[in-house]
Formats: C-alpha cells, structure tokens, sequence
C-alpha cells in the first residue's frame, strides 16, 4: 500500500501554522508497513484541490486527507470529493446527534451551518471523533482507499490511531513493519561521512540509509522493512555494524538524543560534577546542560567572564596572561578552565573563549576558539577551532565541541 497525505488549509500554504499532522501520520503508516510518497498541501479552493485529488489517484492507493471538515464555507474536503468520486453526501445520525449533545451541554445555539459537520460520504466506514465535532470517514473505490481525518490535531491524532490505523490494518491484511534507528554524529562532515560510505549508500535497498545534516551534526537513519520485527532488528545491526567499523570514531549516540544529553549521562554514571567558565558563549553550555533533567546532580556552578576585567577579577585569570597573550588564547582557556573548577569545588572545569563576530578580536579571526578542560588529578587540555558561520552558528558549535570533546577525554 503506497500512501499520499493530502492536507487542506490555507493556513498552511501562509506559514501560518505547521504541517503536523503529515509528519505525524506518516511516522503511524511506518509503523504498520505503509509507504508514504507524497506530502501535498492544497489550499481551500476547490479546484485545485480536485487536480491534486487527481493527481493522487495516479500514484498512491491510500490517500488521507486532513482538514476542510468543520462547518464553515472554505471547509470544502469531503464535498469536493464527493464531486470526484461521484458520491453523495448524508447526514450521519450518530454524528449528529453528538454534534446536538455537545452544544446542549455546553449551553450554545447550535447554527445550521453545524449540521454540515455530520455529513459523510455515503457507504463510507465513519471514524468517531472523540475530541470534537467532525466525524473522520473512510472508503474505498476502485482499488483506492481514501480517508478524511479533521485537521486539529488534537482531534485528528487520537481518530487516526484508534479508528483509522485499525481500518488501514484491516484493509492490509497482513502487516510489514518498518524500523528505523537513527545514528548520531559529530565532529565529522556530511561529504566526509557521505565519501566514507559512499558505496553502502549505492547499493542500499532494504536497509535504506539516508544521512542529515544539521547544526553541525549529522545523522544516518537506517530503516528495514520486514514481517518479522526480529529479523528487521538483525539487519538494522548488521547495517549498523559496518558502518560503525568506518566511521564509529565520531559516533556519540541515537535516535532523540543530544551530546548534552550524552554528556549528563555520562557525568551521572562516573559521579562527576562541572563548572564552566564562558566568554564568546555568555552561558549557553551552562544553560543547554541544565536543561537536561537530573542535571542538579552533576553542575555545580558557572562564570560568564564576558568582560577581560571579569575574566581577571573574578576568575583569576593571571594579568600577565591577559597582557602577554590575550583573552582570546590557549593560555586563556586554560586558566579559566582550572579556576573555575577550582572556585567551584567541582571534578571537571571546562572553559570557552573567542571571537563569535562579527569584528575581528585581538588580531584573532571570527570564528577562533580556544577550550580548556580541566580534570582533577589529569593535564589540562586546550582544544583550538576555527569554526565558521554567523554568530550564533558559531557559539552553538562552541558548546557543541566542548561536549564531543570531554565526552571523548571520559571515555577513554
């Protein structure tokens, strides 16, 4: 069964709001073997919508719409269907009845215009809508299924899953699972990882992979189809296996994971707590670290030494050192690093100094990054980057290094 999701609303096409409910659907359809295709997006207009309905029925054998169900002029779905597939539309009485329950209840005039809502498509299997007013509906005609699910989410998501994955398994008969895992990497580029298994991603076909690249990571998501969850989980790890052989060195974990998520982890299983001391980040390593729930255990405290009279006053950055080499330098870093864990009684002091733009600082070209980490009883470490981007690019990155680099020094 090939899938496309055809979502209605103007709204969408103005940026208005997001189109949920596609990635939604299609992450449910995944999980009972169902390929999705195509994601369009039509307007509240009739005839386009039309063209796009007949525009699907060439390459998909399961097209869900959502949205253009509700009781006003521009919710036009089900009626512009109707006129496609040449059906009419009825008044379902269940539907309506609930529609009648509802504004009793809530002590409102019900307008005629709300009648429309109880409307399906005759001989049509209706999907019971819990969360609102418009029922959902599906049919099938010539060898296509077709399914209309309302457009807010919190009435179309619990619809789809209760009542319309149910219709869709029925209709399938026997289900293939699709599994998928996501690898996560960093400190790597996408063309270097792409180049490193460039004939994996030739010759793929079940398991597919597909690398992403974003905020300086990227990732692999490796899907298998299969009727056997067991099996499909074998080649996932075979898949898996090979790749970690060839580029394992700049792997730091799965799925919704993030290095600072990585990071706390790792910082509560060896019992060890870090202070950090920030210049060009103002506090966004400290910030995006506790965010992580738990992190009371392992931060002990930070210093933003944006200012270099900070950076000696109150960190105790040597004035020799600011003179001599710079607030911008290895020999910056390192010191902040080590003062601060110090100041802070933690295990761990890791520092960030630079220029994130948009001037030159120092002599020292936007972008130029020096880290320090210090670890009681080991050497302090100074890692120097030149990083590029705009200004926030640049300190996401900072932070983002500073993560892969002490994940790197704990797990040796």
């Amino acid at each position: 069964m090939n899938a496309e999701i055809i979502a209605v609303g103007s709204e969408l096409l103005l940026g208005q709001i997001a189109n949920t409910n596609a990635q939604f659907i299609s992450k449910q359809l995944a999980e009972i073997g169902v390929n999705v295709f195509y994601h369009t997006v039509v307007g509240d207009n009739g005839t386009r919508l039309k063209k796009a309905i007949e525009t699907a029925q060439q390459r998909a054998n399961l097209i869900i719409f959502t949205g253009g169900l509700g009781p006003t002029k521009d919710d036009l779905t089900k009626e512009t269907i109707a006129e496609v597939l040449g059906k009419q539309l009825v008044i379902h009485q269940g539907a309506l009845d609930s529609i009648e329950d509802y504004f009793r209840q809530t002590n409102r005039v019900m307008t005629p215009n709300n009648r429309k809502q109880a409307l399906v498509l005759e001989g049509s299997t209706v999907l019971f809508n819990h969360y609102g007013m418009a029922p959902g509906m599906a049919l099938k005609i010539d060898d296509i299924h077709y399914m209309l699910l309302p457009g807010p989410p919190k009435e179309m998501q619990p619809m789809f899953q209760k009542f319309g994955q149910a219709y869709i398994k029925k209709q399938l008969g026997k289900t293939e699972r699709i599994e998928s895992r996501v690898l996560r990497f960093f400190g790597i580029g996408e063309s270097q990882l792409e180049t490193e298994i460039e004939d994996l991603l030739d010759r793929q076909s079940n398991p597919t992979i597909a690398p992403l690249a974003g905020d300086g990571e990227v990732t692999l998501r490796l899907t298998a189809k299969h009727s056997s969850l067991e099996e499909a989980m074998k080649m996932l790890d075979e898949a898996e296996k090979e790749i970690q052989r060839r580029v394992g060195e700049y792997f730091y974990g799965y799925d919704d994971t993030s290095l600072y998520a990585e990071l706390a982890e790792t910082l509560k299983e060896k019992k060890l707590t870090i202070a950090s001391a920030e210049s060009l980040t103002g506090g966004l390593f400290s910030e995006r670290l506790t965010s992580i729930p738990g992190a009371g255990s392992i931060t002990r405290g930070g210093i933003v030494s944006y200012h270099t009279d900070v950076k000696e006053h109150c960190l105790g950055v040597s004035h020799d050192t600011l003179h001599d080499y710079g607030a911008v330098s290895h020999q910056c870093a390192k010191e902040m690093a080590e003062n601060v864990r110090k100041l802070c009684g933690s295990d761990i002091g890791i520092s960030f100094t630079g220029v994130a733009g948009p001037k030159i600082q120092e002599g020292k070209e936007v972008g130029t990054v020096f880290m320090g980490i210090a670890i009681e009883d080991c050497p302090t470490e100074v890692f120097h980057l030149q990083l590029s981007g705009d200004r926030q690019s640049i300190r996401t990155k900072t932070v983002k290094y500073g993560c892969h680099y002490l994940l790197r020094l704990l797990h040796v």
